[in-house]
């Protein structure tokens, strides 16, 4: 799994933090699943001595399904995976503000010309 999270790395710009509002993408191992997700919202867990964050957000599929996940701050910001039912996970908030600056995505310069012609 650590060698597949390197490769997004490599593919995708990623944010260092968090926040309400940002994409993230989900990748787990077993079951194979490469997924985004939209955050709803990001609350501390009192209840907990240690930072714990409940992290409720809306998994991008059809249909969408709202789930809440219990993470520390490393985990939520994609510094370390971790395991849900003793399975790897992994989550990372993707950066869509500016791809060109990121040197990881080429530009493709569109073709001269229509390719049409005209017909009389």
């Amino acid at each position: 799994m650590e060698k597949f999270i390197g490769e997004l790395k490599k593919v995708f710009a990623f944010k260092d933090s968090i926040d309400v509002g940002d994409i993230v993408l989900i990748a787990a191992k077993d079951p194979p699943m490469l997924i985004y997700a939209y955050i709803l919202s990001i609350e501390r867990d009192t209840g907990r001595k240690d930072e714990w964050w409940h992290v409720t957000m809306s998994m991008l599929s059809v249909p969408p399904q709202k789930t809440t996940w219990t993470l520390r701050p490393p985990q939520m910001t994609g510094m370390e995976s971790f395991t849900m039912g003793g399975e790897v996970r992994f989550m990372k908030a993707v950066d869509f503000s500016t791809p060109e600056s990121t040197g990881k995505m080429n530009k493709v310069k569109a073709p001269q010309g229509t390719g049409l012609k005209r017909v009389k």
